[in-house]
């Protein structure tokens, strides 16, 4: 599912500035997550508030290496909300929440650094 994550990789090929504005990214907060152990690697099901616009929405994030689901409460997360629901394994992801892979290719989360409204869009 992911592409490569070596940071010397050459960029992807360019894209028109209309294809970027195609991709809705959007912050919500975390307001439930438990451990899917079910997954083939290692994930949490999170349920994100992204505000009224868009509402809560599921998703499964392959973060369990560097997160504990109790901590995650509360937490801003990035997300784009504009792709199909996915099935993963017995559960409906309906948002991909996003990250950056860390040295040993695990999920970091992207956030912003200081608190936003819930919905708000990445530009």
């Amino acid at each position: 599912m992911h592409l490569d994550h070596d940071p010397a990789a050459p960029p992807a090929g360019t894209i028109g500035f209309d294809d970027f504005l195609r991709v809705d990214i959007r912050i919500g907060t975390i307001v439930a997550a438990e451990p899917y152990p079910e997954a083939r690697k290692p994930s949490v099901k999170l349920r994100i508030d992204f505000g009224p616009g868009i509402g809560e929405r599921k998703s499964s994030a392959q973060i369990a290496v560097l997160y504990d689901p109790d901590s995650l409460i509360g937490r801003q997360v990035a997300a784009v909300v504009n792709f199909p629901p996915r099935q993963i394994g017995k559960f409906m992801s309906e948002v991909l929440t996003v990250g950056f892979a860390d040295e040993a290719g695990n999920v970091v989360l992207f956030a912003p650094d200081r608190p936003v409204p819930n919905g708000s869009r990445l530009f």
